[in-house]
Parts: structure tokens; C-alpha cells; sequence
């Protein structure tokens, strides 16, 4: 199972804190697209490291067209010898129309089609196929040498893609060489929904599940004393209560028989009441969506869990440097 460090809090301190978790033996880094750009996020980790992979986790995909996405992430993969890895996601009606002021409608045949116009972009600078994707969302036709990229020597990136619903997850083993799990999961939604989507998805387009990787991200709540810990659980709480405010991620909830939590951390997200939020996670919540211990312990609930599912697992820990060289050594012991 590889290892990825889930994305840094903020970008002080970036170029040292990307060597640094290169040398504790992370696989791959994420970028976030919370606070701040993934895509420059990803050249300075790429510019400060030399092995591991540098993943965008996750871009919002609808808040860009098909060629800004072809050519970001073919700049980046080019900069770092062919080390980058794109991974989108739809992200939420309200952010992409309040916040990015983009349009939204069908997210699934969107990010489809999305998919295949960058695929047909780079089908035209990597292989010299002709530009003609006209698509319901989106038309590519016009490429010149003048605008063509030359360092084409690393070939087209892996596309990874974002998914909570069925759907999505069904486009992603469609036309992606990998599937992002969003953290705000369980391990039976995984078991019970995620997977079995993702193999009848494999099956209908003839693909082999050894060539697809899955990435789990995970809400990690561990410190190396009590202090940190308890301050880990927090943060925690409240993330949870962040995502199981959106209605988008209601189905997880209902699985568990959580739909009513799910309507009062959204009457609570209306008012701001961000702080009250993280106390409605109980104990059973928490622990359903974060793995929630001092290193050892949370590195063996970690592979109970999913050990065998997942490909690749993203370990969302902030800038905790010292909690994850714990929680990868015990990983690799």
C-alpha cells in the first residue's frame, strides 16, 4: 500500500516540508485546492523533491475548461520527469456557481466528457491526432504548432478522479486510471458502494483491477501525547461536521442511519456555527469516519480497515511532521 502525505496547511514552509516528507519514505504528496492553487502548490513540491509523486488531490475540474487542465498538468508532468499525477473532482453546485461563478448541470456526463476533451487535447500534441472534440459541454478544434507543447518526451499524465456517488464513481473506472475516495467515507460505504461500482464499471469497459488504483483519504486523529491527540480530535470533529453539512454527502450518512445529524449540521452550517458543528459528531461518528489513536495504534486500525482495498492511502495530518514520521514507521514496520 503506498503512502501519500495529503497536502500541507497553508504554503509557509512548502519547499522544506516537501524534502522532509520525501526522506521519512512517502510515496506521493498531495496538493489541496482549498486555500490556495494546487497547481502551484504542485511546482514547488515537484521543485524540492526528486522521487516521490505529486498528486493534485484534488483540482476542482469544472472551474477550468479541458485545455487549462491539459496544459497544467502537462506542464507539471514535464517539470518533474513525468512524477505527476492529475486528480480532479466536481466539487459542489454552490462553489462552482457562487464561488468560481462556472456553470454546473449533470456533474457525472459532465466530468465525462470533460475527461475525454482533455484525453483528445493530448491525443493531438502526444500522438499528432487531429483536434476535434465537440462535445455537449465542451468543443475543442483549434490547435497550431505556435500553441502546441514540444517536451512531450513523458507522455500524457494518469488522470485520478474524485468520487463519494455511484455515478461518479462509475465515470471514474470508466475513463480514469484511478479513483480518489473522499474522506468523508466509512469503511462498509467503501465496502458496500464504492467498490462494487468501481468493479461493475471495470467489468463493462473490460478493465483490469490491477490497473486501476484506488486512493483512500483518511482523517487521521493521532499526536504523540495526550495534548496533541485531543487537539487532533477536534479538528477532526469538526471536518467531519464540515462535509456531513453537504447535502452532496448525505447518502454516506443515511447508510449509517445518520440522515437526521446530517439536517442539523446544515441548519448550523446556515447560521455559521462552525465550533457547535464539531460537537454533534459523537464518539460512534468519529471513529466510523477517522481513524483515531496514537501512532501505532492508528497505523494498525489503518491496514485493519483497508489493507487490500486501497492502492495508495492519502494521510490527511496538517503539518504534523513529527506525528507522521511515527504513523509511517509504524506503517512500514
Amino acid at each position: 500500500m503506498k503512502l501519500s502525505w495529503g497536502g500541507f496547511a497553508g504554503t509557509r514552509n512548502m519547499r522544506d516540508l516537501s524534502a522532509r516528507i520525501e526522506g521519512l519514505g512517502f510515496d506521493s504528496i498531495g496538493a489541496v485546492e482549498t486555500q490556495h492553487d494546487p497547481f502551484v502548490q504542485s511546482a514547488v513540491m515537484i521543485e524540492h523533491t526528486k522521487r516521490v509523486e505529486v498528486m493534485t488531490t484534488i483540482a476542482v475540474a469544472f472551474a477550468r475548461t479541458p485545455m487549462l487542465l491539459a496544459y497544467a498538468a502537462h506542464d507539471l508532468n514535464s517539470l518533474s520527469g513525468g512524477r505527476f499525477i492529475l486528480g480532479l473532482g466536481s466539487q459542489t453546485k454552490a462553489h462552482i456557481v457562487r464561488r468560481f461563478a462556472m456553470p454546473w448541470s449533470q456533474p457525472a456526463e459532465r466530468m465525462r466528457e470533460m475527461i475525454r476533451a482533455t484525453h483528445a487535447i493530448w491525443d493531438n500534441w502526444y500522438d499528432g491526432k487531429p483536434l476535434a472534440f465537440d462535445g455537449q459541454f465542451y468543443s475543442h478544434t483549434l490547435m497550431t504548432p505556435n500553441f502546441t507543447p514540444a517536451d512531450v518526451e513523458h507522455g500524457r499524465p494518469p488522470i485520478h478522479l474524485a468520487a463519494v456517488g455511484p455515478h461518479m464513481t462509475e465515470v471514474a473506472a470508466e475513463l480514469a486510471q484511478g479513483l480518489i475516495c473522499h474522506s468523508f467515507t466509512t469503511e462498509r460505504y467503501v465496502r458496500e458502494v464504492t467498490l462494487p461500482a468501481i468493479e461493475a464499471s471495470l467489468a463493462r469497459q473490460g478493465r483490469k483491477r490491477g490497473d486501476f488504483e484506488i486512493t483512500g483519504t483518511q482523517f487521521i486523529a493521532t499526536g504523540h501525547d495526550e495534548k496533541t491527540l485531543a487537539k487532533a480530535v477536534i479538528a477532526a470533529r469538526r471536518q467531519i461536521a464540515f462535509y456531513g453539512s453537504t447535502p452532496a454527502y448525505l447518502g454516506v450518512l443515511d447508510m449509517h442511519g445518520w440522515g437526521d445529524l446530517h439536517r442539523e449540521l446544515h441548519r448550523l452550517s446556515k447560521r455559521g456555527e462552525w465550533e457547535e458543528m464539531g460537537r454533534l459528531i459523537d464518539d460512534d461518528v468519529l471513529n466510523a469516519f477517522a481513524i483515531v489513536g496514537p501512532p501505532k495504534q492508528a497505523a494498525a486500525e489503518l491496514k485493519r480497515r483497508f489493507e487490500g482495498v486501497f492502492d495508495r492511502v492519502s494521510l490527511g495530518m496538517g503539518n504534523h511532521i513529527d506525528a507522521a514520521a511515527e504513523l509511517i514507521g509504524a506503517l512500514r514496520g
